[in-house]
């Protein structure tokens, strides 16, 4: 079944990871295991979002208290300097295409972006590629919002911000988890497989 292509919309909210930013946890655990000693594959399996990476998003913990958690979690024991390298190692660049398609977006309706993310990986990002987030008007931050997506209240809080109604706004996410909890509180959303799918999206708005 084709997915549903909005033709409306007030303003456009965007998640960073895998759709405007593109991501590779790969060299993630690749910068870690080198810095440890270890093959990649030793660590790969252990690493996955547990409750300090949550807390951690959300900015209830600090970075010292979160590479200590991934310490225990990944069995290696490596400095809080070498975790925030292999940390930030995480962004390989903008996704193809997006650039371009913010910049016509922008001059047509208001851009914003709503990520799951935390303190060191906003400042790598907010510097390494301010080009491309120029584009929005605001981005809503789980680590300065104090809440993460997929809970209703995360999504409450940017639709409140923004000061749109929730139908108004069109959400593009590469998480399933993430775009049926902004469905839930009525966002419109498009899951993002490619960047086809934010073209297609924003050429059913005339884009």
């Amino acid at each position: 079944m084709r997915p549903l292509v909005p033709h409306a919309a007030d303003a456009l909210l965007f998640d960073l990871g895998r759709v405007v930013l593109d991501i590779d946890f790969g060299k993630v655990v690749a910068s870690w295991a080198a810095h440890a000693g270890r093959a990649p594959a030793d660590l790969a399996g252990r690493l996955s979002p547990g409750e300090a990476w949550r807390g951690h998003e959300r900015g209830e913990i600090s970075d010292a208290v979160f590479f200590e958690s991934l310490r225990a979690s990944l069995g290696i024991d490596i400095t809080d300097a070498q975790f925030l390298e292999g940390w930030n190692a995480i962004f390989t660049g903008e996704m193809p295409g997006i650039a371009a398609m913010l910049s016509r977006a922008a001059a047509r309706l208001p851009l914003y972006a709503f990520s799951n993310t935390n303190a060191p990986h906003v400042a790598h990002f907010s510097r390494t590629y301010a080009d491309v987030l120029g584009h929005f008007r605001e981005i809503y931050l789980s680590s300065t919002i104090g809440l993460r997506k997929p809970e209703a209240a995360a999504y409450d809080h940017v639709v409140k911000a923004i000061g749109l109604p929730a139908s108004r706004i069109l959400f593009f996410d590469d998480s399933a988890e993430n775009i049926a909890g902004a469905r839930a509180r009525g966002l419109t959303a498009v899951h993002v497989r490619s960047p086809d799918d934010v073209a297609t999206a924003l050429a059913a708005l005339g884009i």
